[in-house]
């Protein structure tokens, strides 16, 4: 396909108006009106080469004829040529123009011919088909200048257009095609071109413009050169005008160029090379995008990285990444923190494959020891003890300990740490005794997955109960073997038979019945059913063939940590692989020390404590969190450089903006790069019927990409249980008519949760499907400006009840929407009728102030409710594929 090009566009690059543009296009025969008017890109180099005075791009024209003198002194009228082998006959319809003889203004010296072929005259050559007229002046003819002597161009002494003669019979006269004529005198360009000066007399006086050293007239296209060995054009064509593929052989006066000649156009070909490539070179870093390179080199990078650390790690300049951070529409310091996703695709584009080294990763850096082979020995198990409050759970563990222990310890036990180790014949069971199960989430939640087994404790009195279940999800989400064991079967109302049907609703089917879980039944009280629950415990631990190697360097996991007064810093670890010892350096966290003490759980000073065995250490720097790694290092130096190091990453964690969870905006995205592709949603609800019916919709759903998987449901507010959850499951929390307070809140925020809040049903199931889709919509999200507590109320007549509240946290505007909360459960929804502190009305009461509030059409006000003032705002889905 041929590029066409404007005359505007061709007269910006040749720097001209465009009207000497359109001057200089008809002087070498292209026609074009406007500067809007459209030329092939052919004839574009025609007009450059034209300009720039170069003779390999210009147009087809006349092969000028040397310099030479004619013999008897009066001007040349015509050169010798060779008869023309045959002729081009113009189309029958056009009229016959006017000819012109095109005189030569230079005589041709001859060629040294042979015998045969003697040199006559040769008559004018007519452009047009023959007419009757006026004869043309006789043709003198050219004398040969002798060999030495220069040849000088004298002007002709008169210019004039003849009409052509009558051809003879014996000539024939080749018919041309018509072409523009150009005037007599031609206006210059508007940029004079370069030509050199040649040595001659004058070029005459006006009737032509003088001549270029090639013999042709400014502004006409130059002639193609001919190739070594070819015969020139004939002469006598109209300018501009090609000639014809039938035209007859040079005539013998032409000679080759001199010497100077083809230097001076080796030269102008080569500048005219060295423009193009220049040009070329330059559209081509303009207009083409930075490529990636072929190979990338593989570069490591933190989930969480600054812009002159990126920088200094793949060696460039920090202002490069930072254009290209630009170019990609982030603004960008160069001491801010960018995710390691921005970071990767800026790497790339440099040539770098990056390498994302999570959290945890760093953990494994330092561990230098390997196990060889025939090292590993079984450990005991590990096993933590769930269940709701109440069901006798820490009694249950009472038992097993006073009934495992030595004689003289038997009675009254007080637990004084959070794990021990008894001996159940000649093997050991670690217990883990946590509070509920907050510490077992917030473990998991870093990464720690400590426990083996888990026993979930169940009331037989009771039945499940709310945390029974919440304890099974989390058990269920660490992906532990679960036992069961049934508690207080002693007691006159108790009924395994209903624990067993409402736990194999949830999932948790007995053996008996055809399921994979052992249901145990014990008694805490009486102590009985404890040989057949540690049977249960060990059968699971032997099916894990759970192994350990006690030679190598100790490594841990903090259960429980507290500041004591006497003793400093105090926490409680388990070992999972090695052994630790008194005078260890240990590297906990963003914490280190040196182990000054060791006990056990019976607080008795110990040497050293192996594989799977609970200890009191003491000599730590700060203390440390649940779940946090205890490593040992070699050197004091490296303890307290990679203490150091990840207190600085903690304080970058807290400052970065973004952090890499799921939400139900971006889950879709993420999932199509490689994430997560189960959608873990957490529902809870004022009802148990709306549970029920979120829970039928939601559980289940799948398309090719994507599928949901509610892993845990419950009936009233949002607690901290569920945001630990949800931040350990990379789970969305969907509540439906229930609203979380300021704490819980803000706890979610930290831990980077998504709670999503709903009144209508059909909106959940909605948005969840789109979500999977990735057609989510722009959401409105709301943003909680602050709670006040009704803490008195008083009713006035014709104005209704007003609330005297107590602002415990943001602040309520006058403007504000408020919901009314009752226990969590949305009660109202609506605007402020007033807010007044004592009798004036203002415009915001602040945290730490009372104030009184009236609600617009609502009077249903309790003491002990919660006025929660927000606004909303629309926020666009972010990540959506």
């Amino acid at each position: 396909m041929t590029t066409t090009v404007r005359v505007h566009e061709l007269a910006k690059e040749l720097n001209l108006s465009s009207k000497d543009t359109i001057a200089l296009l008809g002087k070498v025969g292209i026609q074009a009106s406007t500067h809007m008017s459209v030329i092939d890109e052919h004839r574009a180099r025609i007009v450059k080469g034209v300009l720039l005075g170069s003779l390999a791009n210009a147009a087809k024209g006349h092969k000028p004829a040397a310099k030479h003198t004619a013999g008897n002194g009066a001007p040349a009228l015509a050169p010798a040529a060779a008869p023309v082998s045959s002729a081009v006959t113009a189309p029958p319809a056009a009229p016959p123009p006017q000819t012109q003889v095109v005189e030569p203004l230079r005589p041709v010296p001859e060629r040294q011919a042979p015998p045969s072929a003697p040199v006559g005259p040769a008559p004018a050559m007519p452009v047009a088909p023959a007419a009757s007229g006026p004869a043309a002046p006789p043709v003198q003819h050219l004398q040969p200048v002798p060999s030495g002597q220069k040849s000088v161009m004298r002007p002709p002494s008169t210019h004039k257009v003849v009409p052509a003669a009558s051809a003879s019979p014996s000539t024939p006269v080749p018919v041309m095609k018509p072409g523009p004529i150009p005037e007599r005198q031609e206006r210059p360009p508007a940029r004079p071109l370069d030509a050199p000066n040649f040595a001659g007399p004058d070029a005459g006086t006006g009737l032509r413009p003088p001549l270029r050293r090639d013999g042709a007239f400014p502004g006409r296209p130059l002639p193609p050169r001919p190739m070594p060995g070819r015969p020139l054009p004939g002469r006598g064509l109209v300018p501009g005008s090609a000639p014809s593929p039938t035209s007859g052989p040079a005539p013998s006066g032409t000679r080759k160029r001199s010497r100077e000649d083809q230097e001076r156009d080796r030269k102008e070909r080569e500048r005219e090379e060295l423009l193009n490539k220049s040009q070329q070179r330059h559209k081509t870093a303009a207009s083409a995008p930075a490529a990636e390179p072929a190979v990338l080199k593989d570069l490591e990078i933190p989930d969480l990285i600054t812009v002159q650390q990126l920088a200094a790690a793949m060696e460039i300049p920090a202002g490069q990444v930072i254009a290209q951070l630009i170019k990609m529409g982030t603004m960008a310091t160069i001491n801010q923190h960018i995710p390691s996703d921005v970071g990767s695709q800026v790497a790339r584009r440099f040539g770098f494959n990056t390498i994302v080294k999570e959290a945890g990763e760093e953990v494994a850096e330092i561990v230098v020891d390997s196990d060889p082979v025939g090292s590993l020995t079984a450990r005991p198990p590990v096993v933590t003890v769930l269940g709701h409050v109440d069901h006798g759970k820490t009694s249950l563990l009472d038992a097993i300990r006073s009934t495992k222990v030595a004689a003289g310890e038997a009675g009254g036990i007080t637990q004084r740490i959070g794990a021990y180790t008894v001996e159940y014949g000649d093997r050991k069971v670690t217990f883990i005794d946590t509070p509920g199960h907050e510490a077992f989430t917030e473990m998991r939640a870093r990464g720690a997955k400590v426990t083996d087994v888990a026993i979930l404790v169940v009331a037989a009195d009771d039945g499940v109960m709310p945390q029974t279940i919440e304890a099974m999800n989390h058990a269920k989400a660490a992906g532990v073997p679960i036992v069961v064991a049934v508690n207080k079967v002693d007691k006159p109302n108790a009924n395994v038979d209903r624990v067993k049907q409402q736990l194999s609703d949830q999932g948790l089917t007995p053996e008996e019945w055809g399921g994979q879980t052992q249901f145990i039944p014990v008694s805490a009280k009486q102590k009985t059913g404890i040989d057949e629950l540690l049977d249960m415990v060990l059968l699971n631990a032997d099916l894990l063939e759970l192994k350990s190697n006690k030679s190598r360097r100790a490594q841990g996991v903090i259960i429980e940590a507290q500041l004591d007064r006497a003793r400093g810093p105090v926490a409680t670890v388990l070992v999972k692989n090695g052994t630790l010892r008194v005078g260890d350096i240990v590297v906990v966290g963003s914490t280190w020390g040196r182990v000054r003490a060791l006990f056990d759980d019976k607080l008795e000073a110990i040497k050293r404590a192996g594989p799977a065995i609970p200890a009191e250490i003491m000599g730590l720097s700060d203390v440390p969190a649940a779940g946090d790694i205890l490593e040992v290092v070699s050197d004091e130096r490296d303890a307290r450089e990679l203490a150091a190091k990840r207190s600085q990453r903690k304080r970058e964690q807290r400052m970065a903006t973004a952090r890499r969870t799921v939400t139900l905006d971006g889950f879709l995205a993420q999932a199509k790069e490689g994430g997560q592709r189960d959608l873990n949603l957490i529902i809870k609800a004022d009802a148990q019927g709306s549970v029920e019916a979120l829970r039928a919709q939601l559980d289940g759903l799948a398309n090719e990409e994507v599928r949901t998987r509610v892993i845990h449901t419950g009936v009233g507010g949002i607690n901290e249980s569920d945001v630990m959850l949800a931040s350990a499951s990379n789970a969305i929390i969907i509540g439906f008519n229930i609203r979380p307070d300021a704490t819980i809140a803000r706890k979610a925020e930290a831990e980077g949760v998504d709670v999503r809040l709903y009144d209508v049903i059909y909106n959940v199931i909605d948005e969840v499907k789109a979500a999977m889709t990735g057609m989510l919509k722009p959401q409105t999200r709301e943003v909680v400006q602050g709670q006040a507590e009704i803490r008195q109320t008083f009713k006035v007549s014709k104005i209704g009840t007003i609330a005297g509240c107590y602002v415990r946290s943001g602040k309520v505007t006058r403007d504000s929407r408020v919901r009314l909360l009752r226990d969590s459960a949305l009660v109202y929804e609506g605007k402020l009728a007033s807010l007044k502190r004592f009798k004036d009305d203002v415009r915001e009461v602040a945290e730490g102030y009372e104030c009184g509030m009236a609600i617009e059409n609502f009077n249903d006000i309790k003491e002990g409710d919660v006025i929660e003032a927000f606004t909303t705002e629309q926020v666009a889905a972010a990540g959506v594929a």
